[in-house]
C-alpha cells in the first residue's frame, strides 16, 4: 500500500505537522511494516507548465521523432526535440527548461540533436519522480495551469509516499480511512472518519438484485449515474493521488472507482448500464460458463467462483474482475456503480485459481468493511456528478444483511497482566474507543471490573479477548513493555523422541545423506505412477480445502514421493550421484474419523477434552525415508567406484536402527514401489516397521528416475525408545578371527542364516558379516554359499583355540538344525 502524506494527514487535525520520518516511524510503533519511504525527486532551476503549439514530424530518421513549439510563458516558445507520441497541439505539459536539474542529476541544458536544437526537455512522471510509468509524456487536464506557471507546486514535489506491508489481518489499513485512524492513535490527534458519511435514503431500487448465494456474497449495494460526460477528463489532483498510490489513469470513472477504493477501502465496480440486460444475479458459476475479463482473456469459471450474472449470462468475476461486454467505454454515458461484501476465502481462492490478481482481490481476500459499500457508492456517485456533470438517479439497490459484530468481554486489567505492565487508569477503555469500539465498562459477578468491547464493523478480526489485549498493546507501545525474559524452570530439556529424531538425522549425514524438507502435499495422481494398488491403505489421504496448490491437495501418507520429486529437481539440475533424505511426519486418516468438539478459551481443557481432540485428528507419525541414485562410491584413482544397489537402501535402514539401539531384522518382501523381488520388510521383532530396497522398473521409467534407484521408508515412532544405553564395552583381550562358509537352499534369506550363526555363537559372538555370496556347479544346483566374517571375543580372558572353535561349531549346528545348512568344502 502506498501512500503520499499529504493525503493521509488530509483527515487529520495536527496542531503541528509530523515529518514524513516521525510518521513512518509512528506506523511501525503500532505495529504495522514500513517497507520504504520515498520523498519525490528534487528538481532545481526552471520547471514550468507549457502549452504545446505546433508538432512537426521529423520523418528521416529510424524512430519517430517530433519537433515540438512549446509554449513555456508570455510571448515565451521554445523548441524541443521530443520521442513520445501521446500528446497533441493544444496539450499541457511539463517543460524542463534549461538550467533545470532533475532527480538523478539529470541536467537539462539548450543542445543540438536530430539536425534541430532543443531548448528543455518535455518531461514523463517517471523523469519528475512522481512514478514508474515512462510509456508517454505527462499530459495535464486542460486548464490546468496557464503556460510558464511554476510546475513544483502544482506537482507537489514536495510530497512524500509512504510505502506499507500491513499483515493479513488488517485488511482495513490498505485504505487512507484506516491508515489515517492508525495515526490519529499514533499521536493521538482528532480523525474525521470519512467512512461514517451520512447516506440518502433512496427512493426505490436502480435494478433487481438477486442474491443467491449469500455465502459468496453478504451484501451487494447498486447505484446509477445518468448523463455522464464521456469527454470529461480526471482532474489533475485525483490523477496525482492515484499516480502515487501506484495505479494508472484510465478514464474519468474507472478512476473515480480506484480512488474511493483508495480513500475508503471498498472496491467498487462500474458497468456501463446500457449494456447490462435485465436484473442482476450474484451465484456460484455452473460448469462449462465462460466470461471474457477485461484483460481480454477468455477464462473458463468453476463452480467455485462467486460471479454476477445478467439475462444476457456472466459479466463480472465478483470481486475480481469485470466482464469486457460491460466495460465502461469511452462513449459510456450512463454508469451502474456497485459495491458489494464478498467472501475473502472464495475471492483468495478464485485468484490462485485464474491467476488473476488485482488491487480489489487484494482487499476482498483481507475482509471489508460490511458498512461501507453505501458510503462509497454515495462519494463515487457525487464525484461523478462534481467532474462529468452526470445525475445521480434517486434509487439505490441494497440487497444483503451482514451478521453484526459479537461484543468481547475481558477483564479490565487483562492487558495489564498480558503484558506486566501498569497501565493509566482508563487506558484499556480509551485505546478501544480510539480503533472505533463501543466501550462499557462493568462490574462480574466476582466483584471485578470487566470491559466490553462491541468491535466496530471494520474489525472483523476482533472476536476474542486476546485480540482487544493485543490492540491496546500495541497502541501503547510494545517498547514499553519489559524485556526481561522470565526464567527457564530446572529440569527441563529435549524429551527422547526428540533425542531419537535428532541421533537418526546425524547418523544418516554423517553416512553421506543430505537432509532435505518434501513438499507435505502430494497429487493423488502420483499413488498411479508409483503403482500402488487401488486398495492401498496409503491411497486414503486427508485433503486440505485451501491447498497451495490446487492439483496438490492431499497430505502425504508416505515420504517416498516427495523425497522422489525432490530427487528429480536435483537431477534436472545437473546433479548425478543424489543421496536425500528426510525426517518429518505423514497423515494417516483415522478407520472411524470422529468430528472435532468445540473447545472453549475460558479455562485451560480437561484432559478429556484434549483427548476427544487428539480422537478427531488423524494421526501424525514421524517417518525417516531416504533415497539414493547414481553411484554410492564415486570413482577415481582409487577404483571404478560402486552404483548404489539395493543393499545401500537396507543398509541405511539399519542404520537408523542401530543409531538407537534398535536392531532391525531384515525379511524379504513385496510392496509397491519396490522391485518384488529386491525389496526388504524391516522388523522390530514380528513388528514390521518400514521397508528398504530398490525402486520397480515401471516406477523408474513413470517418473524418470536413473535405473536401479532406491528407497527406504521407516516410521520412526514405531522403533522402540530406548530407556537404557549403556556404553559399548571394549575388551583389552585379542579377537579371534574365523571365516565359515554354508551352503543352503538358494531361496533361504541370508539375513536368517546370520541370526542362526548369531544365536548359536553365543555371547563370545561379538561380530559377523556376510562376505561372499557365490552359486554355480560346485555349489550344486538350487543352492547357494553363503561366506561370513566371525569376530569372536571374551571380555575377561584371551579365547583358547577350543573355545573358538566350540563356538564356531555351535553356530554351524543352529544353521543346520534351521536351514540344513552344511559346511563348503
Amino acid at each position: 500500500m502506498r501512500i503520499p502524506v499529504t493525503w493521509l494527514v488530509e483527515h487529520l487535525e495536527f496542531a503541528e505537522l509530523p515529518t514524513p520520518e516521525a510518521i513512518a516511524e509512528a506506523f511501525v510503533r503500532i505495529g504495522l511494516e514500513v517497507e520504504d519511504v520515498h520523498t519525490l525527486g528534487t528538481v532545481t532551476g526552471p520547471l514550468v507548465a507549457g502549452r504545446v503549439v505546433e508538432v512537426e514530424e521529423l520523418t528521416e530518421f529510424k524512430k519517430p521523432i517530433r519537433y515540438c513549439r512549446v509554449e513555456v510563458g508570455p510571448d515565451q516558445v521554445n523548441s524541443v526535440i521530443c520521442g513520445a507520441r501521446n500528446f497533441v497541439e493544444g496539450d499541457t505539459v511539463v517543460v524542463a527548461l534549461p538550467g533545470a536539474v532533475l532527480p538523478g542529476d539529470f541536467a537539462i541544458a539548450e543542445r543540438k540533436t536530430y539536425g534541430r536544437i532543443s531548448q528543455g526537455m518535455i518531461c514523463s512522471a517517471r523523469e519528475l519522480g512522481l512514478g514508474d510509468d515512462h510509456a508517454g509524456i505527462l499530459v495535464l487536464p486542460s486548464g490546468t495551469a496557464q503556460p510558464g506557471d511554476d510546475a513544483r507546486e502544482l506537482l507537489g514535489l514536495g510530497d512524500t509516499v509512504i510505502e506499507l506491508a500491513p499483515t493479513p489481518d488488517r485488511g482495513y489499513a490498505f485504505s487512507v480511512r484506516g491508515l489515517a485512524r492508525e495515526i490519529s492513535c499514533a499521536f493521538d490527534v482528532p480523525f474525521g472518519d470519512p467512512g461514517l458519511a451520512e447516506v440518502p435514503e433512496g427512493e426505490g431500487e436502480v435494478l433487481p438484485v438477486h442474491i443467491e448465494d449469500p455465502t459468496g456474497c453478504s451484501r451487494f449495494v447498486a447505484r446509477r449515474v445518468t448523463g455522464v460526460d464521456p469527454t470529461a477528463p480526471t482532474p489533475w489532483w485525483m490523477r496525482r493521488r492515484l499516480m502515487l498510490a501506484g495505479i494508472r489513469s484510465i478514464s474519468l470513472p474507472v478512476d473515480v472507482t480506484n480512488y474511493v477504493m483508495l480513500e475508503l477501502g471498498q472496491p467498487l465496480h462500474a458497468f456501463d448500464a446500457a449494456a447490462v440486460r435485465g436484473g442482476l444475479v450474484v451465484r456460484r458459476a455452473t460448469a462449462g460458463e465462460k466470461l471474457t475479463t477485461l484483460d481480454e482473456s477468455v477464462r473458463a469459471l468453476d463452480p467455485d467462483d462467486v460471479v454476477i450474472a445478467d439475462d444476457s449470462g456472466v459479466i463480472s468475476l465478483a470481486g475480481v474482475m469485470g466482464g469486457a461486454s460491460t466495460e465502461v467505454r469511452d462513449t459510456s454515458t450512463d454508469i451502474l456503480l456497485e459495491a458489494a461484501n464478498w467472501d475473502p476465502k472464495s475471492i483468495a481462492r478464485t485468484v490462485r485459481r485464474h491467476k488473476l490478481p488485482s488491487e480489489a482481490a487484494k482487499r476482498f481476500e483481507r475482509t471489508v468493511d460490511p458498512a461501507l459499500a453505501p458510503v462509497a457508492l454515495e462519494r463515487a456517485a457525487r464525484l461523478l456528478h462534481l467532474l462529468a456533470e452526470g445525475s445521480i438517479r434517486p434509487g439505490r439497490t441494497d440487497v444483503g444483511k451482514p451478521a453484526p459484530p459479537s461484543p468481547v468481554t475481558m477483564p479490565i486489567d487483562l492487558p495489564d497482566r498480558v503484558a506486566g505492565v501498569r497501565y493509566a487508569r482508563g487506558v484499556t477503555a480509551r485505546r478501544l474507543g480510539q480503533i472505533g469500539c463501543l466501550v462499557e465498562v462493568s462490574t462480574g459477578d466476582d466483584g471485578s471490573t470487566q470491559v466490553t468491547a462491541v468491535p466496530p464493523t471494520w474489525r472483523a478480526d476482533l472476536t476474542q479477548p486476546a485480540d482487544l489485549v493485543e490492540e491496546v498493546l500495541r497502541l501503547e507501545g510494545y517498547d514499553t513493555i519489559p524485556s526481561t525474559l522470565p526464567p527457564v524452570p530446572a529440569g527441563r530439556g529435549l524429551t527422547e523422541r526428540q533425542r531419537r529424531r535428532r541421533t537418526v538425522s546425524r547418523a544418516l549425514a554423517e553416512n553421506g545423506f543430505v537432509e532435505v524438507k518434501p513438499f507435505p502435499f502430494l497429487a493423488p495422481p502420483v499413488f498411479d505412477a508409483l503403482g500402488l494398488p487401488a486398495d492401498d491403505v496409503r491411497r486414503r489421504t486427508v485433503s486440505v480445502l485451501n491447498p497451495l496448490e490446487s492439483d496438490k491437495h492431499a497430505l502425504a501418507t508416505t515420504l517416498v514421493p516427495g523425497l522422489l520429486e525432490t530427487l528429480q529437481r536435483n537431477l534436472a539440475r545437473g546433479a548425478k550421484d543424489v543421496a536425500l533424505y528426510a525426517v518429518a511426519q505423514v497423515t494417516l486418516p483415522r478407520a472411524q474419523q470422529v468430528p472435532v468438539p468445540e473447545v472453549g478459551i475460558g479455562e485451560r481443557p480437561s484432559a478429556e477434552v484434549v483427548a476427544s481432540l487428539d480422537a478427531a485428528l488423524p494421526r501424525q507419525p514421524v517417518h525417516v525415508a531416504g533415497v539414493l541414485a547414481g553411484r554410492r562410491e564415486s570413482a577415481g584413482w582409487w577404483g571404478a567406484g560402486r552404483a548404489a544397489d539395493w543393499a545401500d537402501a537396507v543398509q541405511a535402514a539399519r542404520l537408523v536402527g542401530a543409531a538407537y539401539g534398535v536392531e532391525l531384522t531384515v525379511v524379504a518382501s513385496d510392496l509397491a514401489p519396490w522391485h518384488p523381488g529386491r525389496c526388504a520388510e524391516l522388523r522390530v521383532g514380528d513388528w514390521p516397521v518400514g521397508h528398504a530396497g530398490e525402486l520397480h522398473p515401471k516406477v523408474v521409467e513413470a517418473l524418470g528416475l536413473p535405473k536401479r534407484a532406491v528407497a527406504f521408508e521407516l516410521d520412526l515412532d514405531a522403533l522402540p525408545l530406548v530407556d537404557h544405553r549403556p556404553a559399548p564395552v571394549v575388551s583389552a583381550y585379542p579377537p579371534v578371527l574365523l571365516d565359515v562358509a554354508v551352503v543352503v537352499d538358494a531361496a533361504v534369506p541370508a539375513a536368517e542364516v546370520a541370526r542362526a550363526l548369531r544365536d548359536g555363537a553365543g555371547e563370545l559372538l561379538e561380530d559377523l558379516r556376510l562376505f561372499d555370496v557365490f552359486t554355480g556347479e560346485q555349489v550344486g544346483g538350487g543352492k547357494r554359499s553363503l561366506a561370513y566374517a566371525l569376530r569372536l571375543r571374551a571380555p575377561d580372558r584371551t579365547l583358547t583355540v577350543e573355545e573358538a572353535t566350540a563356538a564356531r561349531d555351535a553356530a554351524l549346528a543352529t544353521a543346520a538344525d534351521r536351514f540344513g545348512a552344511t559346511l563348503r568344502a
